[in-house]
């Protein structure tokens, strides 16, 4: 009989382990600032629903004429199930995953208002700071902290992660890029021009002329996050990020680079993406 109830007990468990599991949303949040509704997703990780514990944040940018789904979706970044894979390996912590949307108005959701930074009519760099974050704060269980958030992206938003790492490098402990956009001179070239309006307006928001032409002070203020550059060996953009290294280099600020084998496209990005989540928020070991 002891026996009969120790199993039962364990199969109560092995079933109440089978049943919990992570959760994907697609949630909206209203910006005063942009004068819209803003589309982002979040997964929320196992446990978030029976525990009261706190996680860290990571902000995963998507690319051009992409939205926040495409982190997510099969055949792109399929962020769920490498995440749920990664933490369960023990390779990854736990943590909330935020995908915001930058998409256009125009054909594809590119042209106007596609992008992260602050263009005539359209400050999307404000709202994200100034009402996204502390939405996202105020809504789940972060560590709302330098220490518990850090920010990543694929292409434009390879690009955006770092411009926002140096603009605000109080608000993150971490910020990789991968297949980064990172100087105006390289531009991924469309059918129509008015689609990349929105890449850099004004020079400073070009990483790369932002090392060129920091401060002091803004140079010691990049000491204080952690940057990852990784790229493929095949990819368009390979100079940009080699521009970015040595730019970093001369500042005497710490950067990693990886250059793998891989072209611009999804394959190089969903291989990317465990080394971002380990490397956001390293393991203990």
């Amino acid at each position: 009989m002891k026996k009969f109830i120790v199993l039962a007990l364990l199969c109560l468990a092995v079933g109440a382990t089978s049943q919990a599991q992570s959760r994907l949303e697609h949630l909206t949040v209203k910006s005063e600032i942009l004068g819209v509704e803003k589309a982002y997703s979040v997964y929320l990780p196992d446990g978030y629903d029976t525990s009261a514990e706190r996680y860290p944040v990571l902000y995963l940018l998507h690319g051009a004429w992409g939205n926040h789904k495409s982190w997510n979706r099969t055949g792109g970044g399929e962020q769920p199930r490498i995440t749920d894979e990664q933490i369960a390996k023990g390779e990854a912590v736990k943590m909330i995953v935020v995908m915001p949307d930058a998409t256009g108005i125009g054909e594809r959701r590119g042209g106007k208002n596609m992008g992260y930074f602050n263009v005539s009519n359209w400050a999307y760099e404000d709202f994200f700071f100034q009402e996204f974050i502390p939405h996202i704060d105020k809504t789940f269980r972060t560590i709302a902290t330098k220490e518990g958030r850090a920010i990543a992206g694929l292409s434009m938003g390879g690009g955006g992660s770092v411009v926002y790492a140096q603009h605000h490098p109080e608000m993150f402990s971490a910020c990789y890029s991968t297949s980064g956009l990172l100087d105006h001179r390289y531009r991924v070239v469309p059918t129509k021009v008015d689609e990349i309006e929105w890449l850099w307006s004004v020079a400073h928001t070009s990483p790369v002329e932002f090392l060129r032409h920091a401060t002091a002070a803004e140079i010691e203020k990049l000491h204080t996050v952690r940057w990852m550059l990784d790229c493929g060996d095949d990819d368009s953009l390979i100079q940009t990020n080699l521009d970015f290294y040595s730019e970093m280099k001369r500042a005497k600020v710490n950067v990693e680079f990886r250059v793998r084998d891989g072209v611009h496209d999804w394959k190089f990005w969903r291989e990317a993406l465990p080394l971002i989540l380990g490397f956001s928020f390293p393991v203990e070991k």
